[in-house]
């Protein structure tokens, strides 16, 4: 289940919103990340990202074309950012905290997710103050199409990758964030090979 509160921050025009997300399983959560389609996502991505039977779908940015959204609606609650190729809409907004709870309610994790956050390895400052003001600890983007998981900042940062046109040598792949109690597992699949991605 998931639910949004529809509060937007207008400074600088940028518009943040708070979701709260509800996992179907008890003390655990499965979270499919994907980012930068650019209009073509792989043609294996819904495919395999309805395979993981995820809670939700988070799309850190970079759509394209708006009706790719609905491809990935039919599998499991979706929740997106805008990307700097992406329309400035308020049903787009430029980040999102997002509070994760199992299905009895309990806290799992909060997660801020925003299309630009990284720079190389390093978290961005301002990611950093928009992920500590909601009292984030993991941030989720996209935008560099490099798969990334890492700490900085005392926040886990994650970068699903890209699963949309191939950048350089770069991988197609998209996330996996499963939450527990305590414990946070992040990991890349390869919509190329359906198998689990490692650099």
């Amino acid at each position: 289940m998931l639910s949004t509160r529809s509060s937007y921050r207008r400074t600088t025009k940028w518009r943040h919103r708070a979701a709260t997300l509800s996992s179907r399983r008890a003390e655990h959560a499965r979270i499919a990340v994907i980012a930068d389609t650019h209009s073509v996502p792989h043609p294996r991505s819904v495919e395999l990202v309805r395979e993981l039977e995820p809670d939700a779908i988070l799309h850190a940015g970079d759509i394209g074309e708006l009706w790719v959204l609905a491809m990935f609606e039919d599998v499991a609650p979706l929740i997106t950012v805008r990307g700097n190729i992406d329309p400035s809409t308020d049903e787009l907004p430029d980040s999102i905290d997002i509070e994760v709870a199992d299905v009895d309610g309990a806290p799992l994790s909060r997660l801020l997710l925003q299309h630009i956050a990284v720079y190389g390895p390093k978290l961005r400052a301002d990611a950093a103050r928009n992920a500590h003001a909601h009292d984030a600890q993991i941030v989720v983007c996209g935008h560099s199409h490099v798969p990334f998981i890492g700490r900085d900042k005392g926040l886990l940062v994650f970068n699903p990758g890209s699963i949309g046109p191939r950048r350089f040598h770069l991988p197609i792949v998209f996330g996996v964030i499963e939450l527990q109690p305590g414990r946070v597992a992040m990991n890349h699949v390869s919509c190329e090979t359906g198998e689990r991605w490692t650099p």
